[in-house]
């Protein structure tokens, strides 16, 4: 049990960081080397919520378990950078939204497709009897992180 332990330990800690450090390199690959993981993760959430109108500020600091200070921090930067917008509501003049910008949008797009080529490719690589225990091990994983205490990053 404790070289199981070892493995899992091992394996997770180093899948993490392989996955950051494959993402990054595919951002700097595509010209967008000004552009942190952590910002893109943030325009992630403003392309996901803009398309179902969730695109407020409270609503993408929710999403990303951050306050609204350290929100506006990070957008002042994207759009300094290009990535994203504000824009009144044109409905409530009181709300701001955020929106992508075709440099975001872009960036976005990237992101997106190295997150369809590794998951196509662990798909690929487990047998489909397998599938099942593999995503079902996943979903434990992800149960775990979930009900951890929320703690605000700042």
């Amino acid at each position: 049990m404790a070289d199981e332990f070892d493995k899992i330990n091992h394996f997770l800690v180093s899948v993490f960081h392989e996955i950051l450090r494959v993402e990054e390199a595919s951002l700097r690959a595509k010209s967008f080397k000004n552009l942190s993981m952590r910002e893109m993760h943030l325009i992630e959430a403003v392309h996901e919520l803009e398309r179902n109108n969730y695109n407020t500020a409270s609503s993408i600091a929710s999403a990303q378990n951050i306050t609204s200070g350290t929100l506006a921090t990070a957008i002042n930067t994207l759009v300094k950078k290009g990535y994203v917008r504000r824009e009144q509501d044109k409905i409530d003049k009181r709300v701001v939204r955020i929106f992508t910008t075709d440099k975001g949008k872009e960036a976005y797009e990237i992101h997106r497709s190295f997150h369809n080529q590794m998951v196509s490719a662990i798909i690929s690589a487990i047998p489909p009897e397998n599938l099942t225990i593999f995503v079902d091990g996943l979903a434990s994983v992800q149960k775990f992180f979930k009900n951890q205490p929320k703690v605000l990053y700042e």
